[in-house]
């Protein structure tokens, strides 16, 4: 019997939710699945400074699932330490990754700078991760690939990138090495999204890495959560507060566009002014425009939905507004409180007990989103302590992951028995509650890699 064996490296997104990064060794090629960036917590943001555990000039392709920073953003730092290979996705996840990356080494230059000039930062100097001129080296790799299609990458290797919901182009990636099917979920989607459509679910996967980011966990429905964001927004608009939402700008930021408008449309908020702040979020609303067919949003709607908003230009527009005491409905990245033009306003506003700020996404560890989820009422901010007392309120069901039910759903229609499971993009109480019950519901063997932990694996 033919056997085919490979390697795969956890570079990322092992035991914790982010800085997605697979090595897979097959052959003489080497592989990247995603190229992430850790986020949250400080000695997760320190691994991406450290020297990697592969040569960059030996990768040979890299593949992506989507355009997210925590599966994309490592790009230029790898281009920047000497890869020299093509990086695949599908033509709107290299759009998002390219808006997402030029924004990226904005921020990075610019907090570089204002670090230098205020002398906040531990480093002499302080450097941006990677620069704009990475950027534009990273982009000219881009390959763009159709969704759906098995594309022949070298001899006995093919791939196919399968739709999966979650925001504008992500896809799952399938991988047929010899007849054997290797198959990376990515970050699979919710199957009743306001704005796009259910995944695709996969039909045979000999190895399988599946995202367990909320395993053991349970959204409220989409359609469940907007009375709860009417009720807040009415509540603080009513006394004299202004609405503040971090908003991830791929998606999410959309999907609130949304939800505003048809609040507003049917008379259930006041009128005042919304605001789109988020130079990212503007640019992926155009690609939503030119990629219909990847999202249940019709032309005359986008159009309506976005003559409702204000949407910010520039830097000097936002120091213009967040001075601006009326009360409003401002959506700004990060959703995290990572960076972004949010921390903009909160450096204002934060001290204002009639504002409220709502989370309506994943706050990873160590972000400042989740330590004000968790109590925490001193803000650091440029670094300097902001007082925060704004009220805070939190609203589960917009969350663009698949939930525990979701992603068991997700696997349902695989028709084998795969030889393994490995539990990735998740923290360690979600992937073991996901492993437990993929164990008890379908017998198939599971494991949660551990960070740089490596397999070879013989199918």
């Amino acid at each position: 019997m033919n056997t085919t064996s490979f390697k795969i490296q956890f570079l990322g997104a092992a035991s914790t939710v982010t800085g997605s990064k697979y090595l897979l060794e097959i052959q003489d090629k080497k592989i990247l699945i995603d190229c992430g960036l850790f986020q949250g917590e400080k000695s997760l943001r320190l691994l991406n400074w450290n020297v990697p555990q592969y040569d960059p000039k030996e990768i040979d392709l890299v593949l992506l699932t989507h355009g997210h920073l925590d599966h994309t953003g490592y790009l230029p730092r790898l281009v920047k330490l000497g890869f020299k290979g093509k990086i695949y996705g599908t033509y709107p996840t290299l759009d998002v990754a390219k808006i997402i990356l030029k924004d990226t080494a904005r921020i990075q230059e610019s907090e570089a700078r204002r670090a230098n000039k205020e002398g906040y930062s531990k480093h002499r100097p302080a450097l941006a991760f990677y620069t704009t001129k990475d950027v534009k080296r990273t982009l000219k790799m881009f390959r763009g690939l159709p969704q759906s299609q098995w594309i022949p990458l070298f001899d006995g290797f093919k791939v196919r990138f399968q739709y999966n919901g979650h925001i504008l182009g992500a896809t799952y990636i399938e991988l047929d090495l010899n007849g054997k099917r290797i198959v990376f979920s990515g970050d699979v989607g919710r199957t009743d999204d306001l704005l796009l459509y259910p995944p695709l679910r996969p039909k045979r996967a000999d190895i399988l890495l599946m995202e367990s980011t909320y395993g053991g966990k349970f959204h409220q429905e989409e359609m469940e959560a907007i009375p709860e964001m009417e009720k807040i927004t009415n509540e603080t608009l009513n006394r004299g507060g202004s609405l503040y939402v971090p908003s991830f700008s791929v998606e999410r930021a959309q999907l609130l566009m949304f939800i505003f408008w048809k609040l507003r449309k049917e008379n259930k908020i006041p009128k005042v002014q919304m605001i789109l702040d988020s130079p990212e979020g503007a640019s992926i609303l155009r690609l939503f425009r030119n990629n219909r067919e990847w999202h249940k949003l019709d032309e005359k709607s986008c159009k309506e939905m976005c003559g409702e908003f204000h949407i910010v230009r520039s830097y000097k527009e936002t120091l213009k507004l967040r001075d601006n005491n009326i009360p409003k409905i401002v959506i700004a990245g990060s959703g995290m409180l990572t960076g972004g033009r949010i921390l903009n306003y909160l450096e204002k506003e934060a001290a204002n007990v009639k504002n409220t700020l709502l989370f309506v996404g994943y706050q990873a560890k160590g972000t400042r989103g989740r330590r004000l989820l968790e109590g925490e009422r001193d803000l650091k901010i440029y670094g300097k302590t902001v007082p925060f007392h704004m009220q805070v309120e939190e609203v589960s069901g917009l969350s663009a992951h698949a939930d525990d039910k979701e992603l068991i759903h997700w696997l349902e229609k695989i028709e084998n028995k795969p030889k393994k499971v490995f539990l990735v993009h998740g923290e360690v109480e979600s992937a073991t509650a996901l492993k437990k019950e993929i164990e008890n519901r379908f017998s198939w063997p599971c494991e949660i890699p551990e960070l740089y932990s490596k397999e070879e694996i013989i199918l």
